[in-house]
């Protein structure tokens, strides 16, 4: 183990490789690093939006209790879900991190927010602000079911799911 308090994603996938249950989960490697924070982890909370960041924002906005959101927006490349002033209020309110399957911007501001953020990539248009989504539904990340209340564990080396807390 690895000697900081939080688990390593390799020494996770080592001890849970054999899981054949769906307990155990493991997202593809296309996300980027955008947080000042490379490791986090936390209880998931979801939101699902497409290109309409209102429920990422009212998420940011209220306590995170070191929990992650995780935010299905489709992978679309067209617009950011979470920007500097997000990303602030997400490290401000307690959040562990966010992890978007989408793009962010504000790259320079985000990497000085004390949050863990992942996302496909940056792009500077910002979302529609039309107050559609859901919150607290399973989702779809890169074609791996994330659900509310899983754990979610990022490091250097990626991004695993778990369907409870790992010791």
């Amino acid at each position: 183990m690895k000697s900081t308090h939080l688990l390593a994603t390799c020494d996770l996938c080592d001890a849970h490789k054999g899981d054949s249950t769906g307990a155990f989960r493991v997202l593809p490697p296309v996300f980027r690093d955008f947080g000042a924070l490379r490791r986090f982890a936390g209880p998931v909370v979801t939101v699902k939006c497409f290109e309409d960041n209102s429920l990422v924002k009212a998420a940011v906005d209220s306590p995170g209790e070191g929990r992650v959101l995780v935010v299905d927006g489709a992978a679309s490349l067209r617009r950011a879900l979470l920007g500097g002033n997000l990303g602030a209020a997400a490290a401000r309110n307690g959040w562990a991190g966010v992890v978007i399957d989408g793009c962010v911007r504000d790259v320079a501001e985000l990497a000085a927010c004390q949050v863990g953020i992942r996302a496909l990539a940056s792009m500077p248009l910002p979302t529609e602000k039309r107050n559609e989504g859901q919150r607290d539904v399973a989702v779809q990340i890169q074609g791996v079911w994330v659900r509310p209340g899983d754990w979610l564990y990022a490091d250097e080396d990626g991004i695993v799911i778990a369907d409870h807390a790992l010791a």
